[in-house]
């Protein structure tokens, strides 16, 4: 009967330990279930923010179609004032730009503006938005000042220079 009772005990302990195994097993696959719990929070906060980047793009939309609304007011008065157009006779040399520097609108004296080449010998710019007679002065490669006095341009008109240099 003893060995009855030894085999019966050997089952018992094999029984016991699979059921430990089993047991350790669950326990691994709820350990996953939890931390899928913990995710999920995250991304609720994560569609939050998409709905505020929403926000933020009819905001934009919105200040773009008001900005577009009263740049038609700007260019009616830009084309209710003639273009002044100077031009610039003179030869440079290949590589080198003829810049205007001036007192009128877009115009500065600290700092030129390129004309464009029309030609070999000839450079020309439009000016939009002048309203009264204005000084100017034409500059090689922005650097090198013509010769003489300032040149004076009337509102609305073209204006043909021959600077010297």
């Amino acid at each position: 009967m003893k060995k009855t009772n030894i085999a019966a005990a050997k089952k018992a302990a094999k029984k016991a330990v699979k059921k430990a195994a089993v047991k350790k097993t669950a326990a691994v696959k709820k350990t996953p279930a939890k931390k899928a719990a913990v995710k999920a929070p995250v991304k609720k906060v994560a569609a939050k923010k998409v709905a505020t980047k929403k926000t933020a793009v009819k905001k934009v939309a919105a200040k773009k179609a008001v900005a577009k609304k009263a740049a038609p007011a700007k260019k009616k008065a830009a084309k209710a004032l003639p273009k002044t157009t100077i031009v610039a006779n003179v030869d440079v040399g290949f590589g080198n730009v003829l810049y205007l520097r001036g007192a009128a609108p877009g115009l500065s004296w600290s700092e030129g503006v390129p004309m464009d080449c029309t030609s070999d010998t000839s450079w020309s710019i439009d000016i939009a938005g002048v309203v009264s007679p204005f000084e100017f002065k034409v500059l090689i490669n922005d650097e090198y000042w013509s010769a003489g006095y300032n040149d004076i341009a009337e509102p609305g008109t073209e204006t043909t220079i021959t600077p010297s240099f």
